[in-house]
């Protein structure tokens, strides 16, 4: 919910402990969520909502991916909203090359 401009989940969550989730996450999605591995998604700046419900259809196993299932396999419910909002905090610009 946005309320005068401000992400409502993004103010409960925290994001020194989303940081720390993230360093789990970075190998294969880069450190601030931009990857440079083939075939793996960029994460930065997308949706918080987005992320979260992602990461719980992991590992709840509604989606199948062997690394994904596992990673996400012992996070909480606040580990998924804190390093959700870590990840969506970032803004990503476009440019042409």
């Amino acid at each position: 919910m946005i309320v005068a401009g401000i992400h409502i989940q993004a103010l409960a969550a925290d994001l020194v402990a989303g940081e720390k989730v993230s360093q789990s996450c970075a190998l294969c999605h880069g450190q601030f969520g931009i990857t440079s591995m083939a075939g793996t998604p960029s994460i930065a700046g997308q949706p918080e909502v987005y992320l979260s419900s992602q990461l719980k259809q992991f590992r709840d196993g509604k989606r199948q991916n062997a690394v994904m299932g596992q990673m996400a396999k012992p996070l909480s419910d606040a580990d998924i909203e804190n390093v959700s909002a870590w990840f969506a905090q970032f803004e990503i610009e476009l440019k042409k090359r």
